[in-house]
C-alpha cells in the first residue's frame, strides 16, 4: 500500500489527518524502506493510528511504571474510578484473567495497557451495567406491577392509511421483546376473518397467520406472557372461527381458565403465567351482553376530545350544488380515515363532509369467544372514582394518548393510584396516520403498564421504548419503581416532592472512536461530530445539553467537555445519548445513539457502544465517557 492509497483509506475510514503526520506514521511502519507497507508493517501503522492517548493518560496515572497495573494499583482504580466498591479485589481477578492478554501478565495478576483498553471496551466496561442484563427482578408480582412492552396495530408495517399489513409486523414486534400485540380482526371472505385497520386502504392478512406467527414465535424471545389485545369487529359466525383459530394453533399456550390456587383479589404474575398467552378483549356478563366492542369504545373517546366539542360548536354545512343548506351533525369516528371507501360507495361533491346514521347494529359477542377473555377484560372508562367502586382487578380500560394525558394533568395521584391495581393500556391517536409515536415516557411516569407503540416507526421514541425494556434479560416485563407500586402512594408525575432526593449527573464526553459517515456513497465525505446528552423522566428533568463539535474527525474525535445535570426522580429517568454530524446550513444528521434506564447506568470511565436509527449495533462506533452521581443534600422541590 503506497503512501497515496494511504490516504484515500483514511478517508474511507473517517478521518482527515495532517499529511506530514500521516507520513511521518507511515514512514515509521515502513521497516523495509520500500515506500510501501506490506503485512505486519500494516499491521504496526494501524496500531499507531488507533493508540488512545487519553487512555494512556488514565492508565498511567494510576500505574507506577507506566507499564503494567500491578493487582492494588488496579483495585484502586476501581474503587476510586469504576465504583465497584467492596467487591473490588475479586472483581479485579477475574478481569485481569478475562482481559489481559499474555500469559505471564496473568499468572502475575498484572494488567498491561492492551489489557486495560481490552476491558475498558468490554461488556464490563460499558456504560449498561452487566448485572442488569441478565432475568433480575422478581417475577412474582402481580402482572400490573410491571411495565408492559405493547404495540399498537402491530399488523401494519407502514402508515396507517394505505400500509402495508403483514405477519411480519407480529414476528418483529415479538423478536424485539414486545409481550403485547393488537389484533384488528373483520369479517373475511370465504368465511374467513381477516386482520387489517379498517375503513383504510391497508391490505388484509388471514386472521389463522396472525395467529399461526404469534404461536411460533411468542416465546423466542421471552418465556413471560403474551397479551392479545383483540379488537372484535366480526360477525357471530366468524367469531366461531376466530376460537377455532385460537384453540386449535395455539394449543395448551392459550389461558383458557383461571390458574389453579390463585388470589382472587389481584392478577397473577408474570412467573405464573410463563409461556401463555392471555386473550385482552370484551367478555360477556348479565348487565353487560349489549355494550359496544372496545374498537369503538377507542374510536369514541379519541373523537369525543379531538373532535367532538369542535363539531358541536360550530355546526358544518352540506351545500352540494348551491342548493338550501342544511345542519349535519359529523360523526365522532370521522378522526379514523373512513372518507377513501365511503366516498367511492356515494361520492359526494365537498369530501369530508359525511352523514351518518345516528344508530348502528349492536354488536353480539360470541359466548365461547368471551370464554376466552380470563384475566383481561375490556372495560369503559368513566372516572377513578367510578372504576373504585365498580371495577375488578381482572379488568383493563384502555386510554387515547389525549385522554390520559388529560388524566394525568388533572390527576395524576389517582392515575398512579389506580394503576396500583388495574392494568391501563394507551394507545397512539388515530390522527397520527404516518405512524408516529408519542413520547412514552410520560404514560409511564404515570405507572402506566401497557403503552403501544407504533414499532415500525423508528426515532426518538422508539429509542426510548427499547431503552426502558433493553434490561431484565430484555423479556419485556420491567418491574416499576416502588412508589408506582404502593396503593397508598401520593405521587403525582406532574409535581413531585419529597421524599425524593435529588441527584446529580456529571458526564465527562471525552472521546470518540470509528464513527460511521452519515452519507456512505460520499467518499470524501467526513463528519464533524458532537455529543448530546438527553434526560427523559418527569417534566423538570427532562433536558439535554451538548458537547461542541469536532471538524473533519469521525475516527478519533476528542471533546473533553463536561455536562452537568440535576434530576428529581432518577427511578424514572432514561438517558440518551446521541451523537450527530453538525451542519451549519441545516439540522445536524444523526450518527447513533445509545439509551439506558439511570438504574442501569455504571458511574467511572466506560464505553457507550452505538446503536444505529433502528437499533442496529454500529460496532466498532462507540463514545469514551467519564460518570458521576452525587445525591444533593437538600430536599428535592417541585
Amino acid at each position: 500500500m503506497s503512501f497515496g492509497e494511504v490516504q484515500r483509506l483514511l478517508h474511507l475510514m473517517n478521518v482527515e489527518m495532517d499529511q506530514e503526520y500521516a507520513f511521518q506514521l507511515f514512514q515509521t511502519a515502513d521497516t523495509s524502506q520500500s515506500g510501501t507497507l506490506e503485512g505486519e508493517e500494516f499491521v504496526e501503522f494501524y496500531k499507531s493510528l488507533t493508540q488512545r492517548p487519553e487512555v494512556q493518560e488514565l492508565f498511567e496515572k494510576f500505574s507506577s511504571d507506566g507499564q503494567k497495573l500491578t493487582l492494588l494499583e488496579f483495585v484502586d482504580f476501581l474503587q476510586e474510578e469504576q465504583k465497584e466498591g467492596e467487591q473490588a479485589s475479586d472483581l479485579a481477578l477475574e478481569l485481569i484473567d478475562r482481559y489481559e492478554p499474555s500469559e505471564s501478565g496473568k499468572l502475575r495478576h498484572v494488567l498491561s495497557m492492551d489489557g486495560f483498553l481490552g476491558y475498558l471496551c468490554s461488556k464490563d466496561g460499558d456504560i449498561f451495567n452487566p448485572t442488569c442484563y441478565p432475568l433480575y427482578q422478581d417475577m412474582t408480582q402481580p402482572l400490573n406491577q410491571y411495565y408492559i412492552n405493547s404495540s399498537h396495530n402491530t399488523y401494519l408495517v407502514g402508515d396507517q392509511l394505505c400500509g402495508q399489513s403483514s405477519v411480519e409486523g407480529y414476528i418483529r414486534a415479538l423478536k424485539r421483546g414486545c409481550r403485547c400485540v393488537e389484533v384488528d380482526i373483520w369479517d373475511g371472505p370465504s368465511g374467513e376473518p381477516i386482520v387489517y385497520h379498517g375503513h383504510t386502504l391497508t391490505s388484509r392478512i388471514p386472521f389463522k397467520d396472525v395467529v399461526a406467527a404469534i404461536g411460533q414465535y411468542a416465546f423466542q424471545t421471552s418465556d413471560y406472557p403474551v397479551i392479545l389485545s383483540l379488537e372484535n369487529h366480526c360477525s357471530r359466525e366468524q367469531q366461531e372461527i376466530i376460537v377455532h383459530h385460537l384453540t386449535e394453533i395455539l394449543g395448551d399456550q392459550l389461558l383458557t381458565t383461571a390458574l389453579d390456587g390463585q388470589l382472587l383479589t389481584q392478577l397473577p404474575s408474570p412467573e405464573d403465567l410463563r409461556r401463555k398467552i392471555l386473550v385482552k378483549g370484551k367478555k360477556l356478563t348479565a348487565e353487560e351482553e349489549e355494550e359496544e366492542p372496545e374498537a369503538d369504545l377507542e374510536a369514541g373517546q379519541e373523537a369525543e376530545l379531538d373532535l367532538e366539542a369542535q363539531l358541536e360548536s360550530e355546526p358544518q354545512e352540506l351545500s352540494p350544488r348551491g342548493e338550501d343548506k342544511k345542519k349535519v351533525v359529523m360523526c365522532p369516528l370521522l378522526c379514523r380515515p373512513l372518507c377513501c371507501q365511503i366516498m367511492a360507495q356515494a361520492p359526494i361533491s365537498r369530501p369530508g363532509l359525511l352523514l351518518f346514521p345516528k344508530q348502528k347494529p349492536k354488536a353480539i359477542l360470541c359466548p365461547a369467544l368471551s370464554a376466552l377473555v380470563v384475566y383481561l377484560k375490556a372495560v369503559t372508562f368513566y372516572s377513578f372514582t367510578h372504576s373504585r367502586e365498580h371495577y375488578h382487578f381482572y379488568e383493563t380500560s384502555s386510554f387515547s394518548e389525549t385522554k390520559a394525558k388529560s388524566l394525568i394533568k388533572e390527576a395524576g395521584d389517582e392515575f398512579v393510584q389506580h394503576n396500583t391495581w388495574q392494568l391501563s393500556r394507551v394507545y397512539p391517536s388515530g390522527l397520527r396516520t404516518d405512524s408516529s409515536n408519542y413520547n412514552p415516557q410520560e404514560f409511564w411516569n404515570a405507572g402506566c403498564q401497557m403503552v403501544a407503540m407504533n414499532m415500525q416507526t423508528a426515532g426518538l421514541e422508539m429509542d426510548l421504548c427499547d431503552g426502558l425494556f433493553r434490561e431484565n434479560a430484555g423479556c419485556g416485563y420491567v418491574l416499576k419503581p416502588d412508589f408506582l407500586r404502593d396503593a397508598q402512594s401520593s405521587f403525582h408525575p406532574e409535581r413531585p416532592i419529597s421524599p425524593f432526593k435529588a441527584q446529580t449527573l456529571i458526564i465527562q464526553v471525552i472521546s470518540g472512536q470509528q464513527l460511521p459517515k452519515v452519507d456512505n456513497t460520499k467518499e470524501q465525505s467526513i463528519v464533524d461530530p458532537l455529543v448530546r446528552v438527553e434526560i427523559f423522566g418527569v417534566r423538570p428533568d427532562t433536558t439535554r445539553q451538548e458537547t461542541s463539535y469536532v471538524e473533519n474527525n469521525g475516527f478519533n474525535p476528542y471533546w473533553g467537555q463536561t455536562l452537568c445535570f440535576r434530576v428529581l426522580v432518577p427511578e424514572l429517568a432514561l438517558l440518551r445519548f446521541v451523537v450527530k454530524d453538525y451542519d451549519w446550513k441545516s439540522r445536524n444528521d444523526f450518527i447513533g445513539q445509545y439509551t439506558l434506564p439511570w438504574s442501569c447506568m455504571q458511574q467511572g470511565y466506560r464505553h457507550i457502544h452505538l446503536l444505529s436509527k433502528d437499533g442496529l449495533s454500529l460496532h466498532p462506533a462507540s463514545i469514551f465517557v467519564h460518570i458521576c452521581t452525587k445525591e444533593v443534600l437538600e430536599e428535592a422541590e417541585s
